[in-house]
């Protein structure tokens, strides 16, 4: 049973995310890597047993070279995470992290170049 808080937020809601706002902090102020660079963490998932957290993030700039050398060290990093995770959140597990770029940025910006396209030939008519 999922407990909640007279807000009606759940647990498992609350957690994900300080995981999301912990991880966030440390990957701006605590990781020294020079492959992570200008990287946003922008979402958060863990599995029901907080087991395991995909970890969402987006970069700049966002070529292929610079995704790939952004994931290398964010993996290489992902001990250190967790260990600091660790100590941050009171949760009975500390999750293994697992990044993934997160494209929907990069969606979201393609379709909003379409509609400014369209929107142009509209006006043009």
């Amino acid at each position: 049973m999922t407990s909640h808080r007279p807000g009606g937020v759940s647990r498992s809601v609350r957690v994900t995310e300080q995981v999301h706002h912990e991880l966030a902090e440390l990957v701006r102020a605590e990781v020294k890597d020079p492959r992570v660079g200008m990287v946003t963490i922008t979402g958060v998932e863990l599995t029901p047993d907080y087991a395991y957290a995909t970890v969402y993030f987006s970069v700049l700039p966002d070529d292929e070279a610079t995704v790939a050398n952004t994931l290398t060290g964010l993996r290489h990093a992902a001990g250190f995470l967790r260990s600091q995770l660790g100590r941050r959140v009171r949760i009975h597990t500390t999750p293994e992290l697992r990044f993934v770029h997160d494209v929907s940025v990069e969606r979201g910006m393609a379709m909003s170049k379409l509609i400014d396209e369209a929107n142009k030939r509209h006006a043009d008519d």
